[in-house]
């Protein structure tokens, strides 16, 4: 750990030497110490290592400024040690590292859990903004508001040393190491790829969250084709901090339910592991109150069970009826349907089979783009009852509101100034319910 290579990371191992090695990633402005809470369980079934970001930590300052860089480290120092095939848990930064090695190297990773973690952090100008406030004024303004972007409110005025640990922890971060790390999260963007990791994958989010919060984190899990999410009540940014007790209980349950087994060079097959089994939670009395977490498996809709057809395409009504649910979401669609009555129930078998198994579920154009498509097309319209819940539909494929309004804006031009007028006045009710955090 005194000669960390310049394309290698700091790390640490705990737990025992004949135990599968599980990893956990770390934060942007954190170290390794933000999974401290953890340890103790975790190595009673894992080798458990840990690593800091360059700079971070007392890491040598050797900046890396892309998520692949970071993880062309990270497997480097595995492999260093021998290490080929490990369970992998980030958060934030950390975890996008592991849908790095998820997509880019699937051999080596077993399971995976993404904590606070988004397919892409906001936009690429609010990180180069954050690099430009750092060059400008050291790292003191980032340190100083650390804690409530990290924590509730609650937590932070209930645990004054562990607020200070953060803003000190930011603090002593090598300024050119973290402007680094903004780029490699500005960079980052791997919407369109989901669909590619192929590992169990727990998705893990606090309820307060205003950085990566319940929205990104359902994104995740729409993508991830073996996706499962949990919120966690009463916790913000850094929920193993807040949260420890249902963090690790979470942790514990999913990587012992859900390891991969390694790819067999020798048959060329892989074992096909057991449905996980859903975690019942219940948190173990702390300091601060530990609340269970919410979990959710992503929707498992059987397959459609259809009659041989001789002749034309299957029908696509339980593919559209899956689109619709996870572009929509299950409690509109629960509700449209139980609305429905023997006069209205064709109209939406219709709207189900043609509009979302017919057209979204098209390969041609990705979900975001059928977004921006239909927020034009119904602010053309002024169909404005239809644009609200597409609004929150363009939310959950990935538009933030910036995107949105730029949508809007362009709309304004071809579609006529009164109606955006009035699709802006309905984006801003519908952004303003979607990003405040209830409570």
């Amino acid at each position: 750990m005194s000669e960390t290579p310049p394309n290698t990371l700091q790390y640490r191992f705990d737990g025992p030497e004949d135990a599968p090695v599980l990893i956990l990633g770390p934060s942007l402005g954190t170290t390794w110490h933000m999974w401290d809470r953890q340890i103790p369980e975790l190595v009673q079934q894992w080798r458990v290592f840990r690593y800091d970001l360059p700079g971070h930590g007392g890491a040598p300052a050797h900046p890396a400024g892309s998520v692949t860089e970071l993880t062309a480290r990270l497997l480097a120092t595995l492999d260093s040690f021998g290490v080929q095939r490990f369970g992998y848990a980030g958060c934030a930064l950390g975890g996008a590292v592991g849908v790095e090695l998820a997509l880019r190297h699937p051999e080596r990773i077993a399971s995976l859990a993404l904590v606070a973690t988004s397919p892409r952090f906001g936009t690429p100008d609010e990180f180069r903004q954050r690099g430009v406030i750092v060059r400008t004024n050291g790292l003191d303004p980032i340190a100083r508001t650390s804690p409530e972007r990290w924590f509730t409110g609650g937590f932070a005025a209930a645990q004054p040393a562990i607020t200070e640990w953060a803003v000190q922890m930011v603090r002593t971060t090598d300024p050119g190491c973290y402007i680094a790390a903004c780029e490699a999260l500005a960079g980052f963007d791997v919407r369109h790829e989901l669909a590619r990791v192929g590992v169990p994958t727990l998705v893990l989010v606090g309820s307060d969250d205003q950085i990566t919060g319940p929205a990104e984190a359902r994104t995740l899990v729409a993508g991830i084709p073996d996706a499962r999410l949990a919120v966690v009540p009463g916790a913000s940014h850094l929920v193993p901090v807040e949260q420890p007790a249902a963090v690790t209980d979470l942790l514990v349950r999913h990587f012992s339910t859900a390891w991969q087994p390694a790819y067999d060079s020798t048959t060329g097959q892989i074992a096909i592991p057991a449905a996980p089994v859903k975690p019942v939670l219940s948190a173990a009395p702390q300091a601060v109150p530990q609340v269970a977490p919410q979990v959710a498996p992503i929707a498992e809709i059987a397959p459609a069970v259809v009659a041989p057809q001789p002749f034309g395409r299957p029908d696509p009504y339980e593919a559209g009826l899956k689109v619709r649910r996870e572009v929509l979401g299950d409690a509109h669609v629960d509700r449209a349907l139980a609305q429905a009555d023997e006069f209205s129930g064709d109209f939406q078998e219709f709207v189900t089979r043609y509009a979302w198994g017919e057209i979204w579920d098209r390969p041609g154009l990705d979900r975001r783009s059928r977004s921006c498509v239909t927020l034009t097309a119904l602010v053309a319209g002024g169909h404005l009852e239809e644009l609200g819940f597409h609004l929150r539909a363009a939310l959950r494929n990935g538009l933030t509101p910036a995107e949105i309004k730029e949508v809007l804006l362009q709309a304004a031009v071809y579609c006529g100034v009164p109606a955006a007028n009035s699709a802006f006045r309905v984006a801003q009710q519908v952004i303003r319910e979607e990003t405040t955090p209830e409570g």
